[in-house]
């Protein structure tokens, strides 16, 4: 007799009894799926300690509610199709056969369990999510299944993020000894996730040892995390500073250098930010594969929209109001309600959506509660591109020479054969042109609406203003001094309180110091 096949044949016997150990049973699915929902947890819980494909399988359609029970048995039913979800074989649904209801509590349950099921998948990332999840729910009938998900994790950063998970878990141990060895190791993950768990644990707990190295740990929590706070109001000043300074940068040529009170700006703003959405139907419609580079073409329709408006508007209304700033004023904020009733007409009183391309979607985490999105980062770019472009312009070019000639002295240019009328209506259309740009940006952070100029006109202004009249240096630092300003009042006072307080601020800067943060000197500011 041969005896060699009995290795093999016992080999085989003990992988199908692993195979049966670890497989789902009827017992198991039934009291997943019916019962109190204690007990039910409870069976969900020991099923995923030992994972399977098709306990994964009744995982899903529970919940996905697509599971019954008749005489006893658990059934996965889709379609008006029944099958056994031990075997996978189709069954036939019995009339009495009744719908299984879950609760918030059971749902959550389901929820994690599915998300434990993905800590033994082949995907680094789907794991490092599951550890994460697991984290933020921290449960103790779950320590079987993190234990068993270390002893096989071979990555460290996922192995990390498992350990935090335990330690979460064991805080809810009967054990002070545990707790406190837990809440020593959470302290050493500076997370916002991780401070919320404490938190709530310390309202709970009693003992004074254990309570003690809890607040222990928030405070060393809390110590990492404001240093994530202040990178992140610091950011978002520089961020709002940005927006400003696109803003205030074409006022500071048609109020700054030209002396025109424009109460469209904003207008102006809002037809560069309609010609983007306008560019990304075209995109959408026609383009559909090159939908990504969208912005790029929308920004030298965005220049071009509102500086032909500019034109028309310095050539029709503005030339003959030149040295009668209130008649001024008020010419430029009728033709301001006249531009927002035309966009209503055209594209709806409604506001619409403009999406960011697929390279401004997400962002750059740079600390646990610090995360820079991709989109506020490019504007940031784009703004300080912007600026140096413009300054190159006026400092550097022809037309900026003529431009600060006929601001200078205009009677000595028109002598000097500068034709200042023509040099007034190009400055004019290039303020309104970088309007549009910073209206084209602007669509890539808020709303596109007719009232999307009215919420930037007064800032803009107010940046004009304290950085000094004609001053591009003040206004870059207005912008970004008010922006910053404004963001950490914010977080100390309140949005509302926060624009009291920056406005009561400029009102009295600008009573001690009427020209603003650069003056002009010499004989340009007789």
């Amino acid at each position: 007799m041969n005896f060699s096949f009995i290795p093999c044949l016992f080999v085989c016997l003990l992988l199908y009894a692993t195979a049966q150990a670890q497989a789902l049973t009827a017992e198991q699915a039934l009291a997943m799926a019916a019962g109190e929902t204690d007990d039910r947890v409870a069976a969900v819980q020991q099923a995923v300690v030992e994972p399977s494909e098709r306990t994964a399988a009744f995982l899903q359609a529970l919940a996905e509610d697509a599971v019954k029970v008749a005489d006893g048995k658990a059934l996965i039913v889709r379609d008006d199709k029944g099958m056994d979800p031990v075997t996978g074989a189709e069954v036939p649904v019995p009339q009495d056969a009744e719908d299984i209801i879950n609760n918030n509590r059971m749902r959550g349950e389901i929820d994690t369990a599915l998300a434990g099921l993905a800590l033994f998948g082949k995907d680094e990332a789907r794991r490092m999510a599951a550890a994460k999840a697991l984290t933020k729910e921290p449960d103790v009938g779950r320590l079987p299944l993190l234990d068993k998900a270390l002893a096989q994790e071979t990555s460290d950063e996922v192995k990390t993020q498992l350990q935090l998970a335990r330690a979460a878990t064991l805080l809810g141990s009967e054990d002070a000894a545990q707790r406190i060895a837990a809440a020593h190791a959470l302290s050493l993950s500076a997370t916002p996730d991780t401070r919320l768990l404490l938190n709530e644990r310390v309202t709970v707990e009693e003992d004074a040892k254990v309570k003690a190295a809890l607040q222990a740990a928030l405070r060393a929590i809390d110590g990492q995390l404001a240093w994530g706070e202040r990178l992140g109001a610091a950011f978002s000043g520089i961020s709002l500073g940005s927006i400003l300074l696109l803003v205030a940068l074409g006022l500071a040529i048609t109020y700054g250098l030209m002396g025109v009170i424009n109460m469209a700006h904003g207008e102006l703003m809002m037809i560069g930010a309609y010609a983007t959405y306008v560019v990304q139907g075209i995109f959408q419609k026609y383009f559909p594969g090159a939908f990504d580079w969208y912005l790029v073409a929308a920004l030298p329709l965005a220049f071009g929209a509102s500086a032909a408006v500019g034109a028309v508007l310095e050539r029709g209304v503005l030339r003959f109001l030149y040295g009668r700033p209130l008649e001024t004023l008020l010419a430029t904020w009728g033709i301001s309600l006249v531009l927002m009733q035309l966009v209503r007409t055209i594209f709806g009183a409604q506001n619409v959506g403009v999406e960011n391309p697929a390279w401004m979607s997400g962002g750059v985490q740079v600390l646990s509660n610090l995360t820079l999105p991709y989109n506020r980062l490019v504007i940031i770019g784009f703004a300080i591109a912007v600026l140096l472009g413009m300054g190159y312009l006026i400092a550097r070019t022809r037309l900026g020479l003529f431009v600060r000639g006929v601001t200078q002295n205009r009677p000595i240019a028109s002598c000097m054969g500068v034709n200042t009328a023509r040099i007034d209506t190009m400055a004019f259309a290039l303020g309104s042109g970088i309007a549009g740009l910073a209206g084209c940006a602007l669509s890539q952070v808020g709303n596109v609406g007719p009232d999307l100029g009215q919420s930037y006109i007064v800032d803009a202004f107010m940046v004009v203003v304290l950085g000094g009249v004609g001053q591009l240096a003040g206004t870059v630092y207005a912008a970004l001094g008010l922006g910053i300003l404004n963001k950490f009042l914010e977080g100390w006072a309140g949005a509302v309180l926060a624009k009291i307080a920056v406005l009561v601020f400029i009102i009295i800067f600008i009573q001690k110091r009427p020209q603003g943060i650069f003056a002009v000197k010499g004989r340009t500011a007789d």
